[in-house]
Order: C-alpha cells, then sequence, then structure tokens
C-alpha cells in the first residue's frame, strides 16, 4: 500500500428512501493499493453506500472525486452515462455478493472474461483466449473448463470466475458486496486467500462490504462500521476490532466472540 497519491475522495455522501436514512454524510479518502472494508449488520446501510460510490445508485448530495488516468481528480457523480460505462469496463469493477449478478450464465467462461477484453477495444480472438486461460488459471479454474457455462460450476467457482471477469482488465478500485457470502466455510477461507493474493500482487485498491468481520480482518486495512446509515467507527482495521470505541462496534465484535 502507497500514499504517494490519493486515489478516492469521498465527501458528505447521503442516500434517503423517503423518511428513511441509507447512508448519511459519509466522508473518508482512499489510497492506491488501499483495502477499505465497511461492516454493519442488515440494514445499517452499508451496501446502499457502497452502491452509491460505485454509480448503481444515485445519491442525494455529496461527491465521489476519482483520481481519472487524463483528467485527474474528477466527480464521478457528474460524469456523463459514457464516460461512467468506460470507467465501469477499466479502472473500476464490481464483485458481487451472487456470482450470477456480475455473470452471463449463457456464455462460456472464457467469453465471461473475453467479454471485458472486448468491451475495451481488444479484437484478437488468440489473444483474448490466451488472456482467458491465464485469468482462469490465477483463479484456480482448470484450462479444460474454459469452454464450460457457469451454470456448470459450483457457487464458488461461478464467484472466482466472476473474480477473473471482473479483474482481467486490470482496474484500480474494485467494489465488493459480501464476496463471500452464501458460500460454505472452507470455500470462503480459499475464496479469501485468492482475493488476498490478487489484491496484493495487482497492488489493488478495494472497497469490501460484509457483515463478516473475519473477512475485514483478512483483506481491509481499515474499516469503517455503520449502523442506521452512519458511520458510528473508523480507524485501522485491528485497531478498530482489538480496542472497540464505540458500544455498537463493542456489541459487534462481542457477538463474534461468544459464537
Amino acid at each position: 500500500m502507497t500514499r504517494d497519491s490519493l486515489l478516492l475522495r469521498v465527501t458528505g455522501l447521503s442516500k434517503h428512501y423517503g423518511s428513511r436514512i441509507g447512508c448519511a454524510d459519509v466522508s473518508f479518502d482512499l489510497y492506491p493499493g488501499e483495502v477499505m472494508g465497511i461492516v454493519g449488520e442488515s440494514g445499517s446501510g452499508k451496501t446502499t453506500l457502497l452502491n452509491c460510490l460505485a454509480g448503481v445508485l444515485p445519491p442525494d448530495s455529496g461527491t465521489v472525486m476519482f483520481d481519472t488516468r487524463t483528467d485527474g481528480l474528477r466527480d464521478t457523480l457528474c460524469m456523463s452515462e459514457p464516460e461512467r460505462r468506460m470507467l465501469g469496463r477499466t479502472d473500476w469493477a464490481f464483485v458481487h455478493q451472487h456470482a450470477r449478478d456480475g455473470l452471463r450464465m449463457n456464455v462460456s467462461a472464457g467469453g465471461n472474461v473475453g467479454e471485458r477484453l472486448m468491451a475495451v477495444g481488444a479484437r484478437n480472438y488468440g489473444h483474448i483466449r490466451r488472456a482467458a486461460i491465464d485469468w482462469l488459471d490465477r483463479v484456480e479454474i482448470a484450462e479444460d473448463r474454459i469452454d464450460d457455462r457457469p451454470d456448470r460450476f459450483s457457487g464458488g467457482m461461478q464467484q472466482r470466475l466472476a473474480i477473473a471477469r471482473s479483474l482481467v482488465n486490470g482496474p484500480r478500485l474494485v467494489f465488493m458486496d459480501e464476496p463471500t457470502g452464501g458460500l460454505d466455510v472452507s470455500v470462503q477461507a480459499r475464496l479469501l486467500d485468492l482475493l488476498r493474493r490478487l489484491v496484493r500482487e495487482m497492488g489493488l485498491s478495494a472497497i469490501v462490504v460484509t457483515h463478516d468481520l473475519a473477512v475485514v480482518r483478512l483483506l481491509a486495512h481499515r474499516l469503517m462500521v455503520m449502523k442506521g446509515g452512519h458511520v458510528v467507527e473508523a480507524g485501522l482495521t485491528d485497531q478498530v476490532l482489538d480496542d472497540p470505541q464505540h458500544a455498537y462496534t463493542q456489541l459487534l465484535v462481542s457477538s463474534v466472540l461468544q459464537v
């Protein structure tokens, strides 16, 4: 992780659903190679925040400044729709809780990976197929499965394929929504090891939403704890988890220890 240049600056991000708060006045900075974890119970606002950051939901107020390759810091909320789509194909990626939400289920494994390359102009079939084989190997999917469709894969393999599809273009920022949710414990452990290795090898920045404190313990450098749409505590991950200051964070940590 380096702190030589700012990658993302979020200021005053808020989203309401009528009278209900989705997220309120959230601000933070993210640097290259840094992983930010966001935790909280269901309804705490963490997924709303992630979707506002990623451009899936329009916030009511605030700014999301990203260090673009050509123009430096720009507010992604003010970008045109084509600009945001291109950002989502190049510098940003999204790993969904349910792999099917990020995959084309009627397209082969290799085709799923290759489509991301074609979306940014790749046209050489040999190059695309070699890149797909390389990425299947990196996420521990055998080359002989390249022509199989995702519906023939287990849940864990589908999630690894979704990760390959998301990362093949070398994004600089990855949004992860409960990336190990719904998987068996042994599958979760392998997937976490894979994610941690890829984040380190690629120097990725990531924002990870999860209810599982073990996930952020393994992946995140810093942590934000949300309750009722508000960030109630933030800091270095080990510091927050080992010495929680807010009563809600203390409750979260103690509930895990009691399991």
